[in-house]
């Protein structure tokens, strides 16, 4: 064997040489950044998913409500009916015992409403708001300020913040 022979020739045919602590700080650096990125992408992945998971119940509730407002909707011409049955004048025999269960039949269907979150629009001495009523006449009159309802001819009714059917009105006029 040749003497002559040192370790950096040895070095040079064998495998890469150690650099030391500079190549391990690299590579931690490396596996470092890796990590924040991919905790970075799971953060996004999981408030993305919370964002949809928000959204898609948002959505099923508004369809709810939706469904229920239709359905509501459809019953307020009944309980328009009622209430003008009940207006009519009480002539004849058994017109007590039908006026009696048409009333409990109209309680019924209020208690319903009620029950769902219709809650009824006032109007007596309120002023116009075309948000909430629907003006059907105007009257001048000296008894009542301008813009204050006057009388209603039809009931108006909201579900929570909704408007399901505006109040129909007569306005005063200066």
């Amino acid at each position: 064997m040749n003497s002559d022979v040192n370790d950096t020739d040895v070095q040079a045919e064998g495998a890469a040489p150690d650099n030391g602590p500079t190549a391990a700080n690299d590579e931690l650096t490396k596996v470092v950044e890796e990590r924040e990125q991919l905790r970075d992408r799971l953060l996004r992945t999981t408030a993305e998913f919370d964002n949809y998971r928000k959204r898609v119940d948002r959505d099923r509730k508004e369809m709810a409500d939706r469904a229920a407002e239709a359905v509501l909707t459809e019953i307020l011409p009944i309980i328009d009916d009622l209430e003008r049955a009940l207006a009519a004048e009480d002539t004849g025999e058994g017109a007590d015992a039908y006026r009696r269960g048409v009333e409990l039949i109209h309680k019924q269907l209020l208690d319903v409403l009620t029950r769902r979150g219709v809650a009824t629009i006032d109007t007596a001495g309120a002023t116009f708001d075309p948000h909430l009523h629907q003006a059907v006449s105007s009257e001048p009159s000296a008894d009542h300020r301008e813009g204050e309802i006057i009388e209603e001819f039809r009931r108006g009714y909201r579900l929570g913040d909704r408007l399901l059917r505006p109040a129909m009105v007569k306005v005063a006029t200066a």
